[in-house]
């Protein structure tokens, strides 16, 4: 009974430094939305913060024709599957104190010739990572590459330059096993961790799954240590799982020989309240929101990132794309990504937002 009581304290502490945190930082994102002071590791030696920023029509995007790209599937290949307006393909993201670098596929592919590239974790993850194959394919649209499709590692080979584009699918990027008593979410533990090392770069993303519940929830139980709950508040979860995977940064990356990325939180728009539109959803938005300050202001998971990030000693780069992401509520697949029943809110359509993610990976990556 004191070690629940104990338990139950440490969660209300938790949760209430958390809300506490979020009013800090939503002060401080309002207060200084065109100011030039930013987090080192998020600006350019220029000091621009990429991330501060506004949408801007661009005649020439999108970067790449969806009906040319091999690697689109289809539940994010929305031209293809009958949407109808294509101004969401012409917005281009114009950071406030400075220009974003126009993406280079064949400076990319000299760069990283003969290396291997990584993405790690769920299906945003597998939306970036077709994202910039499309982006490289569209800069050499003749050259040889090699395209292989399994579980959980995915990979694009450009074959003439010796660049592996990987992808390996864990959505919580903790483990998760089956065992008598069914499916457990190991929260300290990622023996997957095996197969990220060695490689050159790794871009990591995790959180959309860790709010499933009921039906779409592919786990039983919780366990920490030798403790197996039934469940416990999300973002509790949610931090001790990313703190797992900060320790494993920590332990297995060397920062001379492996650039590490975190893509930071990517929102969702089912809920048009979260923009002052109580009754929409992201389907029939054709335009970004405009506004300075996102009405739903900072989610809860982006503080615990900030929180975990604190704590890590290896370099890792944050790639800070959820107020950004939160402005294209007209993003979405909606009712029109092939293959997929029902409203999709949480993907984003190729071409689309990943394309900028992937710039400002760019940008980072020549800076």
């Amino acid at each position: 009974m004191v070690s629940l009581f104990r338990a139950v304290l440490l969660s209300l502490m938790f949760l209430q430094f958390l809300v506490n945190q979020i009013t800090k930082a939503d002060d401080y994102s309002f207060n200084n939305a065109s100011s030039n002071f930013t987090f080192p590791a998020r600006r350019l030696a220029s000091g621009c913060n990429l991330f501060q920023g506004k949408w801007v029509v661009d005649s020439s995007y999108p970067l790449y024709d969806f009906s040319a790209c091999p690697f689109i599937d289809p539940e994010f290949n929305c031209q293809k599957y009958g949407r109808p307006d294509k101004t969401y393909l012409k917005y281009r993201w114009q950071p406030f104190a400075c220009n974003l670098p126009r993406f280079n596929g064949l400076d990319f592919l000299e760069r990283w010739r003969g290396k291997k590239i990584m993405f790690v974790g769920d299906s945003l993850s597998l939306n970036q990572w077709e994202s910039l194959s499309c982006m490289i394919h569209s800069w050499v649209p003749k050259a040889k590459y090699t395209l292989v499709r399994r579980e959980p590692l995915s990979w694009v080979t450009f074959e003439d330059y010796g660049v592996k584009l990987m992808l390996y699918h864990t959505p919580y990027l903790v483990d998760m096993v089956g065992e008598r008593g069914g499916r457990v979410l190991k929260l300290d533990s990622i023996r997957s961790g095996r197969a990220w090392r060695g490689m050159d770069m790794l871009i990591f993303n995790t959180w959309h799954w860790w709010t499933h519940k009921g039906r779409t929830q592919p786990w039983n139980y919780l366990q920490e240590g030798g403790m197996m709950y039934k469940d416990m508040n999300r973002l509790i979860a949610f931090y001790k799982g990313l703190t797992t995977w900060a320790k494993w940064v920590n332990a297995n990356v060397d920062p001379t020989k492996t650039k590490v990325f975190f893509q930071g939180v990517s929102p969702t728009h089912y809920e048009g309240r979260d923009w002052n539109e109580p009754s929409q959803s992201c389907a029939r938005e054709t335009q970004p929101f405009f506004g300075l300050r996102y009405p739903a202001g900072t989610p809860m998971a982006s503080v615990v990132v900030n929180k975990v990030f604190s704590r890590i000693r290896v370099p890792v780069y944050l790639l800070d794309v959820t107020t950004l992401s939160q402005y294209r509520k007209d993003g979405h697949p909606s009712y029109y990504g092939g293959y997929h029943s029902g409203l999709d809110c949480s993907h984003w359509c190729l071409p689309g937002l990943p394309d900028t993610w992937n710039q400002l990976l760019y940008a980072a990556l020549i800076s």
